[in-house]
């Protein structure tokens, strides 16, 4: 795993957008597919919104995205295997690059065919906690004309990410503005932040 994770690491230093491919492993991936599925079909995800605890904004015109917030709580042993991965992935970034990230968030996300979500900035106005933004891909057959890409805007430039299953993007949560382009298909990922507190 340093491997890749030296490539996640390498890539955002070279380009301030980290890019790794098989970050997840193909059985863990396809494991936290089936739960996100299974989730979405209990009707278990919810409307996602823009904003934090303080102020939550619900407007399918900017965001149309639904999530279930991780928690080791829940007791799965797939997720718990992922929290696994990222307290490597955690530990390694903070003993190579003294980042002194001290938490995490993560969520499934499912975009619905038709869905997006416009460009924006994860870190908050009212809270900076939020330093690095990572996305995990659960797409085993994403084609181009699925639609769904992560389009990063740098300066005069736009880099378009596939969202193909294994991958993982990293990025600082204050700097880069990003979207999700329009979804052809169900797209599925996890998504979350590494914190300080």
């Amino acid at each position: 795993m340093l491997k890749i994770f030296n490539t996640l690491i390498d890539s955002f230093i070279d380009n301030k957008v980290g890019i790794a491919e098989n970050f997840l492993s193909e059985a863990l991936a396809s494991h936290l597919k089936d739960n996100l599925r299974t989730l979405y079909a209990d009707k278990q995800l919810l409307d996602a919104g823009t904003g934090n605890e303080v102020v939550v904004v619900q407007d399918k015109r900017v965001r149309g995205d639904k999530i279930y917030w991780l928690d080791r709580k829940h007791n799965d042993p797939h997720e718990n295997d992922f929290f696994d991965l990222m307290d490597q992935f955690v530990s390694h970034l903070n003993s190579s690059c003294y980042t002194g990230i001290t938490g995490y968030e993560f969520h499934y996300t499912l975009y619905e065919k038709g869905s997006f979500y416009k460009k924006h900035l994860d870190q908050f106005r009212n809270n900076g906690s939020r330093q690095y933004s990572m996305i995990m891909y659960l797409n085993a057959d994403w084609e181009e004309k699925d639609g769904g890409e992560l389009r990063i805007h740098q300066e005069n430039t736009q880099q378009n990410i596939a969202p193909t299953s294994g991958k993982s993007v990293f990025f600082k949560s204050s700097e880069l503005e990003h979207e999700v382009l329009l979804t052809n298909t169900t797209r599925l990922s996890i998504t979350g932040w590494l914190k300080i507190n």
